[in-house]
């Protein structure tokens, strides 16, 4: 299965089958999220436009992530806001973690959404949880200023999931007859994208060129339920791989 591919299979699946995952599958992850973790920071400076450079080695730590798998571990979604949100035997989890930073809720969405689509062809299934389900001590570790933004559900599905009914590309863009045709792929691969209650408060703008470089403007709309900056970060990962990373630069 292709990334591509990837995004249009995935749907949030909360029930999941009393299977371990497999050790290979275990290692991809575990070797994807050391990566992502060690290299997050590239994208806070250069995607963010704060003027900051990360370092070859990757040492530039303001406002990394701190992703980490959490296998075989149940508590977390057997208290009351998990039955709430109506979880079975989801025994595995990554805990999205980082440094508190403005950006770190869109930078969580932004790689945590490659992990659910790399999980995704992978043959798993997963859910982004915002608010059902509990801190177990002992299972996750934080160091100085950092903080858990949500976690990711990860397992074998009872089922694939369910779609859910998405807006139109003109609804969260300014897709016309004269954007590029890239652009409109990257807005409908964006509009897959998984969000808060499903409410895509998100919005991509094509401004043109600028120094020889297509621009895109990605702006987050204003929510009562929040996430909207996690939900950004999620949708332009999706809008990346729709219209080609080459393609563009963000605004």
């Amino acid at each position: 299965m292709t990334i591509q591919e990837a995004i249009e299979a995935r749907h949030s699946v909360r029930a999941y089958k009393e299977q371990p995952l497999a050790e290979d599958v275990v290692r991809a992850l575990e070797e994807e999220i050391v990566r992502l973790n060690r290299w997050s920071s590239e994208y806070h400076s250069s995607s963010l436009g704060n003027g900051r450079v990360a370092t070859e080695e990757g040492k530039d730590h303001e406002g990394h992530l701190h992703m980490q798998l959490i296998l075989n571990e149940p508590k977390a979604f057997q208290g009351t806001m998990a039955k709430y949100g109506k979880f079975r035997n989801a025994n595995n989890y990554i805990v999205m973690a980082g440094k508190k930073t403005d950006d770190l809720d869109e930078r969580v969405g932004y790689y945590g959404e490659h992990l659910v689509l790399l999980a995704q062809t992978l043959g798993l299934n997963t859910c982004w949880v915002g608010l059902s389900y509990s801190k177990v001590p002992g299972t996750y570790v934080l160091e100085e200023g950092e903080k858990i933004a949500c976690y990711i559900a990860i397992g074998y599905g009872e089922t694939q999931g369910t779609g859910h009914k998405i807006k139109s590309v003109e609804q969260v863009s300014n897709v016309s007859d004269s954007t590029p045709s890239w652009f409109r792929k990257g807005v409908e691969a964006a509009l897959l994208a998984p969000t808060a209650v499903n409410q895509q408060k998100f919005y991509f703008e094509y401004s043109g060129m600028e120094n020889n470089r297509h621009k895109v403007i990605a702006k987050r709309g204003f929510s009562m339920i929040g996430y909207t900056k996690m939900d950004l970060g999620i949708a332009k990962y999706h809008f990346e791989i729709g219209a080609g990373k080459e393609n563009f630069v963000w605004g």
